[in-house]
């Protein structure tokens, strides 16, 4: 079964102690090729996901500030980022968006430093990932006036939110992707939308370390786990777990116009 797993945090410190068996893990998993997030701890460690994306063939980076850290971006910061989206293994920027739920960020500091960074992000020409707590009116709001005209989409990552708010994104050129919490017992709402929207607009992830899936919560997640992601999908859309993981990975090849890499090769 080939997996990609779209999202995941592999530079957290979670993983400080066994990097290196965990991706060992993710291979004998399945997963062909891993988007490894950007967004580090803060603006003064964006970079952080390049090394591994760079060192591995089969994983791709991001770079972006998250809105949990907006307050914290600069100027100086985002030429920075300016810089980095140029590097080859960088496909994506983000995650991207807003919070209202921790609010760590002021929300007008969070919508301006969202702003600025999908002007930079449109520059580069990269889709971008979008991260939305408990702000999806404002959220898809600047979205539609500011990113809908570049054509370039992105992903809605980890979505919660309703039907509505998926086709939305669709409706500018976004992906759908689901994460682990899809696996949980009252995560019906997320699995009534996961049933109907099309299945070449859905990506899985893992959200690698946070929201490990049913069968491993209350522990790290990590992406060999995007597998229960796969397999819920195939019970909601009535597939074999097989299809729906090659649904999934072909999806997030179309859209980043990536190849498939050779399965052999060595961590």
């Amino acid at each position: 079964m080939e997996l990609i797993d779209s999202h995941a945090h592999i530079d957290f410190p979670q993983f400080d102690e066994d990097r290196d068996a965990m991706l060992q893990r993710a291979r004998e998993a399945g997963v062909s090729t891993l988007l490894a997030i950007g967004s580090g701890p803060g603006p003064e460690k964006m970079d952080a996901a390049l090394p591994f994306a760079e060192q591995h063939d089969w994983i791709y980076a991001s770079v972006g500030v998250h809105p949990h850290e907006a307050k914290d971006l600069t100027p100086a910061h985002l030429e920075e980022l300016a810089r980095l989206a140029r590097r080859p293994k960088v496909i994506a920027w983000g995650e991207i968006g807003l919070d209202y739920f921790y609010d760590h960020s002021p929300r007008e500091v969070q919508a301006q430093a969202f702003r600025d960074q999908m002007q930079l992000a449109q520059a580069a020409k990269l889709p971008i990932i979008i991260h939305c707590r408990d702000a999806w009116d404002d959220c898809l709001r600047l979205l539609e006036e500011q990113w809908k005209p570049t054509g370039l989409g992105g992903i809605l990552h980890c979505f919660t939110s309703t039907e509505e708010h998926a086709r939305r994104g669709l409706d500018m050129g976004f992906l759908i992707s689901f994460a682990g919490n899809s696996t949980y017992p009252k995560a019906q709402p997320i699995r009534d939308v996961l049933k109907v929207l099309p299945l070449d607009r859905i990506l899985i992830e893992t959200d690698s370390p946070f929201l490990a899936p049913q069968g491993y919560r209350g522990k790290r997640n990590e992406p060999a786990y995007v597998a229960e992601v796969a397999k819920t999908l195939a019970i909601v859309r009535d597939l074999a777990a097989e299809e729906a993981a090659a649904a999934t990975a072909e999806n997030f090849r179309r859209f980043f116009r990536v190849a498939r890499p050779d399965s052999a090769q060595a961590v």
